[in-house]
């Protein structure tokens, strides 16, 4: 009903975009407060924002400040703006840690932050940023409303982090050249990512890839060093064997073992 009252009187006193102009140029701080906060109640963000960022200034602490500060951060929320949301919402939690619009502002500041978040192949600082800001909500607020919706935008978030490292490290294992030692890089990096990861939904394939970058470097290896790295890549073949014995790289993988067995032989050979 109240927002139906205001929708209403918006219509009544902007019968004219001249009253909107008169009030951003008009000295009466009142005048411009009661059109944003009809403005906004009526989702004209772009209009509320406008006199929001004029008035605001005049109301420094005063009571009026709580209230203005939030609907501000908000019409940059609803705006899409973002960077501004994120920041000013978590301002807002952090002035006024008693309101009771604290709690949404808290959730909002990080969900702007989680709506900055680029796709996984670009840099994450974003991703990071909003993680953080989640974690810190859940942890203030661990009962809070929001909190379902939370754990399923930190879940996408993670997701994306792992994805990335993954595709980072297999980028090791596609462009890799024996010469530049980018194998033992790509071993290196699944192997962290294998750590870092331990329930990812890539470890078969990780686990392939790694077996992949091992076997070619040391099948390509010179003979003092090749006895070393065929013991450590065959480690990575029964462990890949043991945990995916009917993956579908099997015959790949065992193909692998075969010509790894023969070069092996070799180093068995007594002469």
């Amino acid at each position: 009903m109240k927002k139906i009252v205001y929708i209403l009187l918006l219509a009544v006193t902007l019968s004219s975009c001249s009253e909107y102009q008169k009030a951003l140029k008009s000295e009466d701080v009142k005048t411009k407060l009661d059109l944003a906060s009809i403005l906004f109640e009526a989702g004209k963000f772009t209009k509320a924002e406008k006199l929001f960022k004029q008035v605001i200034p005049k109301y420094r602490g005063k009571p009026q400040a709580e209230r203005l500060m939030f609907m501000s951060a908000m019409c940059s929320y609803e705006l899409k703006d973002y960077h501004i949301s994120g920041y000013h919402l978590d301002r807002f939690e952090n002035g006024y840690p008693q309101s009771e619009k604290a709690e949404q502002a808290s959730f909002l500041s990080a969900k702007s932050y989680y709506m900055l978040s680029p796709v996984y192949s670009k840099e994450q600082g974003e991703t990071i940023d909003a993680l953080e800001s989640f974690q810190l909500f859940i942890n203030k607020y661990p009962d809070s409303q929001y909190l379902a919706e939370a754990n399923l935008l930190i879940k996408e978030l993670d997701f994306k982090l792992e994805k990335k490292a993954f595709e980072i490290a297999k980028q090791y294992n596609k462009i890799a050249y024996f010469e530049s030692s980018d194998y033992e890089a790509a071993i290196k990096a699944f192997d962290n990512f294998l750590v870092d990861y331990p329930g990812t939904s890539f470890r078969e394939e990780a686990m392939f890839y790694r077996l992949d970058s091992a076997y070619k470097l040391a099948t390509n290896s010179i003979k003092n060093k090749k006895e070393g790295r065929l013991d450590i890549a065959l480690g990575y073949y029964n462990t890949f064997h043991k945990y995916y014995p009917n993956s579908e790289r099997t015959e790949e993988v065992v193909a692998m073992n075969e010509e790894m067995q023969i070069q092996l032989q070799q180093f068995n050979t007594k002469s």
